[in-house]
């Protein structure tokens, strides 16, 4: 019997066990919640509330961990976090490095996503990349590496009884890649295809432009790779980047599962030894471009026109980001509670889902946004009424009652940021890398119960101005500027009806399709 088969018995008997351990009765549970006087009594001799809102529940008790009692350092000063769980025979590791898409040149958008790719896809210098997949399949090991804006992160998942045998194929992944010249040219013709897809969705087009009048086109949040600039991309471009960003002098590493803590550090030191360290990464720079208030279209002949209307916002440790992650959830990012979903879709029906987002940057301002697909002729009236409830939080306190149901849902799903050692881990990382500071998590809902409703009007009124906002809208303009047929709202509401209409961009070249004068408006 082979070892990949003994690992497969080994886990399926861990689940079984699992599934067949008794399990706590819902009696049993009951009596944790004080229930109203008029309840009824169960066999079991368990009180039952006459309704459900009589239930009491005692007040969550919850400590968050500290990220020092995981953090070690090893003798090369490389930062280790480590959860040991033994729940099951299997190990986590993770290994952050600083730098994604931020590092991309602009002549060549994409590399940082395409190095990440090609150094799990392009085989070692010492294994071929079809071996080294197929090496990976009978250690039942799974490898990811992936790139974001700021960070890459290479991943592993293993049985533990395999763990020695995948970190020695993991780190000579990411110490000496290959990038396989025929894997190389599979993923850019296949990447290339992807380009000449990305006008078929007009979410694709809508958060494309939205990009780039939010931070500009020279800024790599808004920067796109073309069809020449992937048939560019070389293995000494790879090499270059997968240089600058993956060395132990740029990395944090995080292990949770079954293992021994002290034998594990010992296992690291010895993998990562003789690895060369080089230069941590550079932050992110700030966009220079101002967003510039004002109603944007794209020309797209779709039976629905899709919206944006938003500015830029705050930087993630704003005083003020608290109250306005409060505020958000009231307005717009509360799911069927929220003001805005509450208005376009459940009492006027235009449109399946309407939301409001809030992205706080680490390095820079990030943005507000609200957002809409409707039927062409009820865009205008479904954008005025987003507006409208912008400026009622401006204009007016926010109820009791929304504030309270907005501080209960941070605060009661605060947990799930620590729900298992992978994520607390991920939290910790991300925390050590951004300089969060240490006390966040422990004195975060206590900042979230001091909010009150005048500091939401305040930081309403300090962050979102309607009339400092831009409207991106994408669709047939024809059919979406008049309006509804009730006369409600058309888009000569906004800005005067001067509209600036934008190209639709050729999906490879990303250059203006046409020269034809677009529709100036109804």
């Amino acid at each position: 019997m082979d070892k990949r088969l003994i690992a497969i018995l080994v886990v399926c008997g861990v689940v079984a066990l699992i599934l067949l351990s008794p399990k706590k009765s819902l009696q049993k549970e009951l009596p944790s919640a004080a229930v109203h006087s008029d309840s009824a009594t169960a066999s079991g001799g368990v009180a039952i509330p006459a309704r459900p809102e009589a239930i009491a529940f005692t007040s969550l008790e919850f400590t968050p961990p500290n990220a020092a009692q995981f953090r070690r350092v090893l003798s090369d000063t490389t930062v280790v976090y480590l959860a040991p769980s033994h729940e099951f025979p299997l190990v986590n590791l993770s290994i952050t490095f600083k730098g994604g898409s931020s590092l991309d040149p602009a002549d060549m958008p994409g590399l940082a996503s395409m190095t990440a790719k090609m150094i799990r896809e392009g085989g070692t210098e010492k294994v071929p990349a079809a071996v080294f997949d197929e090496t990976l399949d009978f250690l039942a090991t799974e490898v990811a590496v992936t790139a974001t804006d700021a960070f890459t992160m290479a991943t592993m998942n293993c049985l533990a009884v395999n763990f020695d045998e995948s970190l020695s194929l993991f780190l000579g992944m990411l110490r000496a890649p290959a990038f396989d010249a025929q894997r190389l040219e599979t993923n850019r013709a296949s990447m290339i295809e992807g380009l000449k897809q990305r006008n078929d969705d007009a979410a694709s087009i809508l958060s494309r432009e939205w990009k780039r009048l939010l931070y500009g086109s020279d800024h790599f949040e808004a920067r796109e790779p073309t069809g020449a600039t992937v048939a560019a991309i070389s293995k000494d471009r790879l090499a270059k980047m997968h240089q600058q960003i993956v060395h132990p002098g740029n990395m944090i590493v995080s292990v949770s599962g079954d293992f021994q803590e002290k034998e594990m550090l010992a296992k690291l030191e010895k993998a990562l030894s003789g690895w060369e360290r080089g230069a941590e990464v550079a932050n992110p720079v700030s966009p220079t471009a101002v967003l510039k208030p004002g109603l944007y279209h794209v020309p797209k002949e779709i039976p629905q026109g899709k919206v944006v209307m938003g500015m830029r916002s705050i930087a993630r440790d704003d005083p003020d980001a608290i109250p306005l992650m409060l505020l958000n959830d009231i307005l717009g990012a509360g799911g069927f509670t929220s003001r805005i979903m509450q208005q376009v879709r459940s009492n006027e029906g235009l449109a399946y889902s309407a939301r409001s987002t809030l992205v706080p940057k680490v390095y820079y301002p990030g943005d507000f946004r609200a957002g809409f697909e409707s039927k062409n002729p009820t865009v205008a009236l479904a954008t005025k009424i987003v507006l409208d409830q912008i400026r009622g939080v401006r204009d007016e306190l926010v109820t009791v009652e929304e504030l309270e149901t907005a501080k209960q849902s941070l605060i009661e799903t605060f947990p799930r940021q620590f729900e298992s050692k992978p994520q607390l881990l991920r939290v910790f990382v991300a925390d050590e890398w951004t300089k969060r500071p240490n006390d966040f998590w422990k004195t975060f809902r206590e900042k979230v119960k001091a909010v009150t409703r005048e500091d939401l009007q305040r930081v309403a009124r300090r962050h979102l101005d309607p009339e400092k906002m831009a409207i991106l809208v994408v669709g047939d303009w024809n059919a979406i500027a008049p309006g509804d047929s009730g006369k409600r709202a058309s888009m000569n509401d906004f800005f005067g009806g001067n509209v600036q209409h934008l190209p639709l961009r050729d999906p490879l070249t990303l250059e203006p399709l046409t020269e034809k004068k677009s529709p100036s408006g109804p």
